[in-house]
């Protein structure tokens, strides 16, 4: 395993307190900068992504683990890496269907108060302070977002990464929901939005709830590899004179 950087404590609670002398905040924005520009040279080599989200507290023998275990088997199949959000539970699941298949894994692992590790099946992975950066690198990489079940931490990067396609900040790349009956309560409340107005009928259609990777695959496969065109080689390639890679 290759560990590319750990951002150092900040404190992001006094920044959430409001203003404070220039001095503090400029020394904060170059420390978020610096954050983003290490992990993007770390992160920007390793091909087209299909980011897994899922709960970190469902482990081994729960059928929603091997279900998130063969997604990311199939996922590198067709020619993605996976990235998780690095933790353990429905995350490393995916991330060990990726490696015992012969592909890449990748975690965006975060910083808590109560540590969370990264999981032990990362080819590579950063360690971020904070959640903002850490889901900018879970969407700017990836092609597809497949939701496992999961908490509010699952609810919040699925519906940052719906309300970025539906509102045209990022292309419309595939959103899969697996597990019918775990998500249909959610699609309901969907359906309620658009009868409602609040959101736009053809919203729904961004999203596939199903319960068969076979028809996940399908539907990743004909809306972003073929849609989007990408190639297993398409990634480009670290340079030597920037000393990347």
């Amino acid at each position: 395993m290759k560990r590319f950087f750990t951002f150092g404590r900040i404190d992001e609670d006094r920044f959430l307190e409001g203003p404070h002398s220039r001095k503090w905040e400029a020394a904060f924005l170059f420390r978020v900068v610096v954050g983003f520009v290490k992990g993007m040279r770390a992160l920007h080599f390793l091909g087209p992504c299909v980011t897994v989200f899922g709960s970190a507290r469902i482990g081994e023998g729960h059928p929603f683990y091997e279900l998130a275990r063969e997604v990311g088997r199939e996922v590198v199949k067709l020619g993605f890496t996976v990235m998780t959000g690095g933790g353990g539970g429905l995350m490393e699941a995916a991330n060990r269907g990726a490696r015992e298949a012969g592909g890449r894994s990748v975690g965006c692992n975060i910083q808590l108060p109560h540590e969370q590790k990264p999981n032990a099946y990362l080819d590579h992975w950063v360690t971020i302070r904070y959640f903002f950066i850490r889901k900018v690198f879970l969407f700017k990489y990836s092609y597809a977002f497949v939701a496992m079940p999961g908490g509010v931490g699952t609810l919040d990067e699925l519906f940052e990464a719906y309300t970025l396609i539906q509102n045209g900040k990022i292309q419309d790349f595939p959103i899969v929901l697996m597990g019918k009956e775990y998500w249909e309560p959610l699609f309901i409340l969907l359906k309620r939005m658009a009868w409602e107005g609040t959101i736009s009928p053809g919203d729904l259609g961004l999203i596939l709830i199903t319960d068969s990777v076979k028809e996940a695959m399908a539907h990743i496969e004909r809306y972003s590899v073929d849609k989007f065109r990408l190639r297993k080689d398409g990634a480009p390639r670290p340079s030597r004179v920037l000393a990347e890679g």
